[in-house]
């Protein structure tokens, strides 16, 4: 298994510890729900530093990212970011990611942790027609990179402490190459996968210590405790925000998931042919297999249960005809008991016909229909 520049502090601190896409990751410190309204409250810092990090970099960049994104590249300046996905040829996803801009002729890309090698594959299977050569135009930076997420509305005052340059304000999907913690041109964004506000730091390993120590001595008179990947999920999930390998994957597309709005038809991609004739079946309400058979939603549960993974949608009891129990329309993708609600939230693909916002459905838990509504994330 592999370990990140703070895996010595997470055991030292008591994290339950577990392997989570090959690395060794914390996965709760003080027990999920303390973590996830600490950072609905005050400020809390996860460790993403197994999350990987590719740069595109040449006059051929641009013209690449088009093509391999289903977001307009064009439209970003330097300093911006851009959710995107990488279509498969197949009508699926290789991964959803995050998009910098560095400059005109330099990207940084974000990728999950578990979708590394995968991802490095098929860019540089595809860099080779624009002349992009691994290691050179394409350089796969994932194992040199230390990445902390502070998040919370008490974040960017600690961070602000650990920064010469005013950076508390820095606007959402956007970033700075800046000295934090006295390590220079560090890169310090605000994309965040929580919905309660704060930023991303990224440094060479090498830096990891001095930042940690850093971070810690601002932040500990505020509140700063430390989060793991539980909180990190039912965080996400309250917010609505997708999670590869359950939401997303290599058959489900952008238009299905319902990220049309980061899939621009603008330009040629991967895979635009299959998703614009998804999004002209939706428009036309064409619900067969050729047109569109399914729909990424949101629901609430009306009554207790926790929905998990896996677990089936079906249409309500009593709108079923009646015999041989629910017909089942759909599946969850991910499910919780939401810490601030405290209510059963989830989301999963449904028949289109069941997927507008108050259509009542169905959660199968232990053979049970647990009553449920369509609601438009975010939960809270």
């Amino acid at each position: 298994m592999k370990t990140t520049p703070f895996t010595k502090y997470h055991i030292a601190a008591g994290a339950r510890m577990a392997e989570f896409a090959g690395y060794n990751m914390p996965i709760e410190f003080s027990g999920i729900t303390e973590e996830h309204l600490t950072v609905r409250e005050r400020a809390g810092v996860f460790d993403v530093s197994h999350m990987g990090e590719i740069w595109v970099k040449g006059p051929k960049a641009l013209p690449f990212l088009q093509f391999v994104t289903t977001n307009d590249i064009a439209v970003l300046t330097d300093g911006k970011a851009q959710y995107s996905a990488l279509p498969n040829g197949k009508g699926g996803l290789v991964d959803d990611i995050l998009v910098y801009r560095i400059d005109a002729e330099t990207y940084l890309l974000v990728v999950n942790a578990s979708n590394i090698d995968k991802d490095w594959a098929h860019l540089t299977h595809h860099g080779a027609a624009f002349g992009l050569r691994p290691g050179i135009e394409l350089y796969n930076a994932s194992d040199e990179i230390a990445q902390l997420a502070v998040q919370g509305p008490v974040a960017m005052q600690i961070v602000q402490q650990l920064c010469p340059a005013p950076v508390a304000d820095l606007p959402y999907y956007t970033f700075v190459k800046t000295e934090v913690a006295g390590i220079p041109n560090a890169i310090l964004s605000a994309t965040g996968y929580t919905g309660s506000g704060g930023c991303e730091i990224y440094v060479a390993n090498s830096d990891a210590d001095k930042l940690w120590t850093a971070l810690w001595q601002a932040g500990t008179p505020l509140g700063l405790k430390n989060i793991g990947l539980g909180a990190r999920d039912t965080l996400r999930l309250e917010k609505g925000f997708c999670l590869y390998g359950n939401d997303l994957d290599d058959t489900t597309s952008t238009i299905e998931a319902g990220l049309g709005w980061i899939t621009k038809f603008t330009k040629d991609f991967i895979d635009r042919p299959r998703f614009e004739a998804q999004k002209q079946a939706l428009a036309a309400k064409d619900f067969s297999p050729s047109g569109i058979s399914r729909r990424l939603v949101g629901f609430t549960l009306s009554e207790r249960g926790i929905p998990r993974h896996g677990y089936s949608l079906a249409a309500p009891v009593a709108k079923d005809g009646g015999s041989g129990g629910p017909s089942v329309v759909g599946v969850v993708t991910s499910g919780t008991m939401s810490p601030c609600l405290r209510q059963g939230i989830g989301m999963g693909y449904v028949s289109p016909e069941f997927s507008a916002p108050g259509t009542e459905i169905a959660v199968i838990i232990r053979d049970k229909p647990v009553s449920a509504v369509v609601t438009k994330p975010p939960f809270v």
